[in-house]
């Protein structure tokens, strides 16, 4: 689904176009300033998580971020760093009020709105140029609290159904429901040894899959207006059916997997089927497996009752500027050009880089549909319609500082380990996750209202 957010302020718009032009002239992205002797050159730093796909890291550094730099006069220095390390720095950055200018991560930080500028302007000005956004971008960066934009989304990596198409063709099974991925599940336990392998441990993982899971069950942790919702029947039946899953059709280990266990488990030719990206199969073909030619990707499974397939992405290419960056209008730019790159984005990526603005690829259809490089033919051709089942964490709501606490606690993977394993009842691990989940949200919303206390003091 694509939005246009807020109102078409033109006003606004032109503020941004003025503040655009005085930067590009002070970086030098039009005529270059000249003082005596020498040219004015700024430096932009940018702090980024190393992408997975080799081809467009080397395209972005080597490629966009050189181009972009020569033609604005800048020096654009790149850290890229491991996803384990970067949460960390972010909020070292944010606390010492130093650091880089532009951050490149992997999620919504509304935690860290204090701290970074509004991209409400920004936003503005790539709908304007580029056509709406998705509506999983919009909610990973907008505060309906504050009216503000605490960063901009670039593109998604799709969450998808990664499993072997032949064993599942044997037992005559398609796995487009989670009822089918249980039933066919088990039988290819026993008559293959290939267990379904989704993840239970407190890893990145497993946040994304079991939501994926809960949300096509109707369970979330969160309603639409933000409030705590874990406590409920669909929750509850969710962790009955990973139970089953688990104690059926699942290896004991999932529950010490880390975030690149699943992706060995298919490659190794050990499960049957497991959620990911698409890095599962372009690992496939990249190392020419004799796997890669028996693995299928299909759109998330649908939930009881027919309730449709849907889950959170499992990473976007979220970026901040920070209010203490020395070079605010340059890294302003650079996200408003790096946008319009998408396209490029899109292709170096093998396609695991999907655009936050849809325009900006308009032949992505095309582009999906004659892509021949993977073992199974017309593999890819289902991302023409993986809008449809991808979105953002804390759906139905937004990406609140709430939600992310949620996610930096382990509280999803580990309630539905301890009812899975029987450390605990269903009941009883959804009562312990719930109390969490409320005292996170109770803590989210005693510190906003202390700050809204301390700025009307």
């Amino acid at each position: 689904m694509k939005v246009k957010q807020g109102k078409d302020d033109r006003a606004s718009r032109r503020r941004f176009l003025r503040s655009a032009a005085v930067a590009a002239l002070a970086v030098g992205a039009g005529p270059a300033v000249i003082v005596p002797g020498r040219a004015q050159q700024k430096t932009l730093k940018i702090l980024k998580w190393k992408f997975f796909v080799p081809e467009f890291e080397t395209w972005f550094t080597d490629t966009f971020v050189k181009e972009w730099g020569e033609r604005n006069a800048t020096e654009v220095i790149v850290d890229s760093v491991g996803l384990g390390d970067l949460s960390g720095m972010a909020a070292a950055e944010a606390r010492a009020k130093n650091g880089h200018d532009l951050l490149l991560l992997l999620r919504g930080v509304p935690e860290l709105e204090s701290s970074v500028i509004d991209h409400r302007e920004i936003h503005e000005e790539c709908v304007h140029r580029f056509g709406a956004q998705l509506d999983l971008a919009y909610k990973n960066n907008f505060n309906p609290a504050t009216g503000g934009y605490h960063g901009l989304c670039a593109g998604y990596v799709p969450a998808l159904l990664n499993y072997r198409q032949d064993l599942w063709g044997e037992i005559g099974v398609v796995p487009d429901t989670w009822d089918a991925v249980l039933r066919g599940g088990r039988q290819l336990k026993l008559l293959y040894d290939r267990p379904v392998g989704i993840s239970l441990a407190p890893e990145h993982n497993s946040e994304h899959t079991l939501r994926a899971i809960m949300y096509s069950f109707g369970s979330y942790v969160q309603d639409e207006a933000g409030n705590p919702s874990l406590n409920s029947e669909q929750t509850l039946e969710t962790l009955k059916f990973v139970k089953s899953l688990y104690q059926d059709a699942m290896p004991r280990d999932v529950v010490n997997w880390n975030a690149v266990s699943n992706n060995r488990y298919m490659l190794s030719d050990e499960g049957c089927l497991t959620i990911d990206t698409l890095s599962i199969v372009r690992a496939a073909e990249s190392k020419t497996l004799p796997v890669g030619d028996r693995l299928g990707l299909r759109a998330l499974p649908e939930g009881p009752g027919g309730r449709p397939g849907l889950g959170p992405a499992f990473g976007v290419d979220n970026f901040v500027i920070w209010k203490f960056a020395d070079n605010v209008e340059g890294a302003r730019r650079f996200l408003v050009d790096y946008v319009q790159q998408s396209r490029m984005a899109f292709l170096t990526s093998g396609f695991q880089h999907m655009p936050c603005f849809p325009d900006t690829v308009p032949d992505l259809v095309k582009l999906v549909d004659q892509d021949q490089s993977g073992a199974v033919p017309d593999q890819y051709s289902l991302l023409a319609g993986v809008n449809d089942w991808v979105t953002n964490m804390g759906y139905p709501g937004f990406a609140t500082a709430a939600v992310g606490d949620v996610l930096g606690s382990h509280v999803i993977p580990n309630m539905f380990s301890q009812a899975a394993t029987g450390k605990l009842t269903p009941e009883e691990a959804l009562a312990q996750a719930d109390l969490q989940v409320q005292d996170l949200f109770q803590k989210r919303t005693a510190m906003s209202g202390a700050r809204i206390l301390a700025r009307a003091g």
